[in-house]
């Protein structure tokens, strides 16, 4: 009979396996060395882009104090305006006012009739109160239906009127010290229509001549 031959597989077995190993490893690695590059790679783009962002916020930080500086710019000439507009109008109202008093002067001394003596006057808006001597009731009366048809005051009102002594010189003219009068208080409106035409200003003349019947009353 033939001898068998035997053929030991062992080590080529082995050799394969510990190859198989090797690949493995090495596979392993690659594919660790690959997901470190592919994390790697992403956190840069997303550091660039936090960058990025960091950088924007940073400029839009900067552009939003320089608009705040300006904002606040704008409201300092804003608080300017109106305080000069606000002097302006005290200006313009002292004119005015000024300017206001004197025509009203001038059409109280229009309405006085004959009779008449004024010992103050005083403006508070558009209410006017007079305190004055009167001959006569008449006189008083008269001197509302002036006030009355003038185109720049109205709204006569006798407050009150009483027969008093008068203590000398009062008002237009010159009373005996110790003669009686009537002290009258009338309050009346200011229309604050400036007269635009001569006419105006003439307007009075007629009620004026009206106060003689009054004055033989």
């Amino acid at each position: 009979m033939a001898a068998a031959v035997r053929i030991n597989l062992l080590p080529h077995r082995e050799q394969k396996r510990q190859a198989r190993q090797r690949q493995f490893v090495s596979f392993a690695v690659l594919l660790s060395i690959l997901a470190l590059a592919v994390v790697g790679l992403v956190h840069m783009i997303f550091a660039a882009k936090i960058d990025d962002q960091n950088a924007r916020n940073k400029l839009l930080k900067t552009e939003i104090a320089k608009l705040d500086e300006q904002i606040r710019e704008i409201d300092k000439l804003r608080e300017q305006i109106q305080q000069v507009l606000a002097r302006k109008q005290v200006v313009e109202n002292l004119q005015a006012n000024r300017s206001e008093a004197v025509h009203l002067l001038d059409q109280v001394v229009r309405q006085l009739p004959d009779g008449i003596y004024l010992k103050s006057i005083k403006q508070a808006g558009t209410r006017v109160q007079m305190v004055g001597y009167a001959q006569s009731n008449a006189r008083v009366s008269t001197l509302m239906r002036n006030i009355e048809a003038s185109p720049w005051i109205d709204k006569p009102e006798l407050v009150e009127i009483k027969l008093v002594t008068l203590p000398g010189t009062a008002g237009r003219g010159s009373q005996a010290r110790g003669q009686q009068a009537n002290e009258f208080t009338l309050n009346f409106q200011v229309k604050r229509v400036q007269p635009t035409a001569p006419s105006a200003a003439a307007r009075p003349s007629a009620p004026a001549k009206a106060a003689a019947p009054g004055a033989k009353a």
